[in-house]
């Protein structure tokens, strides 16, 4: 495999596939994200996503929409990016963050409700991840990561970096990693508006994930006495006192928690509460904490692992999330604790990660969906109903589906009914296959936009299935079913992505020889797994891949999460350290073998693909590693996108030979 690939005829129609989904060169609008409506209910904020050229990576925007006249215009820009714009209580102004002094440093700006007269705040000392206006609009809370600190799996899985202080030392000056340098911190800031003064909260010893307002005077923060990635497994919610500086804890879980939320007075907070794999991927149970009596009550959401919680008033909470294979919205009313379902559906799912909405004063939410054939749409749910207050598909003509999506069933190899998605080219007849495992292991695939799902149009129009498994261990099938991989990974699960493939062949879909597998993270392991425990597999490319549990363990950013997810512990021989590492039974494979790795991912390390790779070799089986150098976690960024599509691309139409179309 060549190193510069861009002269073949496959990488010219990558190019030309995402070239025209993402409106290259046009200043479009292709994508949205961070929606947050005006107080009035009559405007939408957003982050939208332009792309100048596929050499580098998108710009974005704040976006505002008029929900009246359905106009769309934009913020002041600058150079750099701008994003995860939020309204004054007023509706005023418009704070957001901007890395337009300096590239990667997102700092505090603030502009009139139109959008025009752009200021920027004092600079604060780190990278700015996320905000939040006071309820009073006095004040603006800040979360700041440190030059130096994590960054969770979704972010990138490396770390935030200093390009100031890198520029004044000399090329050869080394690192040094003490563990507990200040710069590995988050800190939490605030900004007087009037005054513009800036403030650090005294947290010495603490460090917040995430944080909300409760009321004007109190802050509570996901928070962990470790700046570590991996120390967010064992996070805690606290309240803060702005004005005594006092601490206490609010509440500690029995697994993890994120999302949280403070009513508008502060009477309480919403959190949710789930088994994770990765920070800022969190669904699960729907918490609330009475701040006074610090009585916790665990909503009745009929079936629905809540992902994204925010308050419309005092009373009424609003939700989102997934219940098997629906999208969900509801809201809480507070006093009475019982949940109502607003809107339900399977043909359309709202968010990246997973679902996010913003309620409207005047009931309903804005919410961003998609579909596999759906392109990012700015959408009004409101009384049950859908509707489209502007589509962001920049395709200049829309072509009659030469595939579809749809939910597929079958049983585990115990009988536990097992879920998943397939994209199907409209042909009647067994064809290949590749089977294409989501990360976590507590996530899931669902309808998404055929843009975030990297190469499966360009598989299927070669005539290629391809299989998006929810094994057991999946979200969106509550607590109890994500609990069946911890401790287990690599076990049981194992079995539901082959009894998936088994009964893809059964029923005439799949050609039993050519399947093939791939996966990003904990995809990543499991493609790698799965050729050690079965001959069946045509080609494989694992991407960001772990092969080896033991040196997992003491190279990544998250340590806690193999010793919360695998029996065994990696000081001792045996056990799952050993028995679920894909390099230990390196002989057993026969599969040609293509890795995909970022040489700055932290969170799966570049060294596990390479494990992985040697011990192949060894054993004489083909495999092909490739590294990107400035790539972190999952290979996500332009233009890596297209090198790494068209050479998994390329290696499965390889190993399946002529497919008819």
């Amino acid at each position: 495999m060549d190193r510069d690939i861009r002269q073949t005829q496959l990488y010219g129609k990558v190019c030309d596939y995402f070239r025209t989904l993402n409106a290259v060169g046009q200043d479009r609008i292709v994508d949205a994200a961070d929606l947050a409506a005006s107080a009035d209910g009559g405007r939408v904020a957003f982050t939208g996503t332009l792309h100048e050229d596929l050499s580098r990576a998108p710009l974005t925007r704040v976006c505002l929409l008029d929900l009246t006249s359905r106009k769309l215009s934009r913020v002041e820009a600058g150079n750099g990016s701008d994003r995860l714009p939020r309204w004054s209580p007023d509706g005023a102004w418009l704070a957001f963050i901007s890395d337009r002094a300096q590239a990667g440093n997102f700092q505090l700006h603030l502009a009139r409700g139109d959008g025009s007269d752009v200021r920027a705040a004092p600079a604060v000392d780190g990278i700015i991840e996320a905000l939040q206006w006071s309820p009073d609009g006095q004040r603006i809370l800040l979360l700041v990561a440190g030059f130096g600190a994590d960054l969770a799996g979704c972010q990138g899985g490396n770390t935030t970096f200093s390009q100031a202080q890198s520029a004044q030392l000399p090329a050869w000056m080394p690192t040094v990693d003490t563990g507990d340098a200040a710069n590995l911190w988050r800190r939490l800031f605030v900004f007087r508006v009037e005054a513009e003064q800036m403030a650090a909260l005294a947290m010495d010893g603490i460090n917040p994930w995430e944080a909300t307002w409760v009321g004007n005077e109190r802050i509570a923060a996901v928070t962990s006495r470790s700046h570590s990635e991996g120390s967010w497994y064992r996070a805690q919610l606290t309240s803060f006192d702005l004005s005594g500086g006092e601490s206490h804890v609010l509440f500690t879980p029995s697994d993890q928690i994120g999302v949280p939320a403070g009513s508008p007075a502060g009477r309480r907070v919403a959190i949710i509460e789930a088994v994770c794999s990765d920070r800022l991927i969190v669904c699960g149970d729907l918490k609330l904490i009475d701040t006074v009596t610090g009585r916790v009550r665990t909503i009745d959401t009929a079936g629905v692992d809540v992902t994204h919680v925010a308050w419309r008033d005092e009373r009424h909470l609003m939700f989102t999330g997934h219940r098997a294979f629906e999208t969900v919205v509801g809201e809480v009313d507070v006093e009475t604790g019982k949940a109502a379902e607003q809107w339900a559906g399977t043909d359309r799912t709202f968010g990246n990660w997973y679902p996010v909405v913003w309620p409207l004063a005047s009931g309903g939410c804005v919410a961003v969906g998609e579909a596999y054939e759906v392109a990012p749409e700015i959408v009004l749910i409101r009384d049950g109903h859908y509707e489209v207050m502007l589509s962001l598909d920049a395709r200049p003509k829309r072509e009659a589906a030469k595939a579809h999506i749809a939910p597929v069933m079958w049983r585990g190899r115990d009988g536990l009914e097992i879920h998943g998605w397939l994209v199907k080219p409209a042909v009647d007849r067994p064809m290949p296959v590749v089977m294409d495992i989501h990360g976590g292991p507590v996530w899931s695939h669902r309808n998404r936009w055929q843009g975030r799902l990297r190469g499966a149009k360009l598989l299927t129009d070669h005539g290629i299935a391809v299989f998006y498994p929810n094994p057991r261990g999946s979200s969106a099938r509550g607590q109890a079913f994500a609990r069946h991989v911890a401790g287990d990974m690599g076990g049981e699960d194992t079995y539901d992505y082959l009894t998936g493939l088994d009964a893809l062949v059964a029923n005439g879909t799949a050609d039993p020889k050519r399947l093939g597998v791939t996966g990003i993270s904990y995809g990543g392991f499991m493609s790698a797994w799965l050729i050690t425990q079965d001959t069946r597999f045509a080609a494989a490319a694992p991407i960001s891949c772990v092969s080896n549990w033991y040196s997992q363990h003491r190279t990544s950013q998250i340590p806690h999460f193999d010793a919360m997810f695998l029996k065994g512990k990696p000081d001792q021989p045996g056990g799952h350290y050993f028995e679920r590492s894909p390099s230990m039974h390196a002989s057993r494979v026969r599969t040609p073998t293509l890795q995909l790795t970022g040489a700055l991912d932290q969170n799966t390390p570049p060294t596990q693909a390479l494990e992985f790779h040697r011990s192949l070799l060894e054993q004489g089986v083909e495999s092909v590693l490739v590294t990107y150098p400035t790539a972190g976690h999952g290979i996500r960024s332009f233009p890596e996108v297209l090198d790494a599509t068209t050479r998994y691309v390329d290696w499965f139409l390889k190993y399946f030979g002529s497919v008819p179309r």
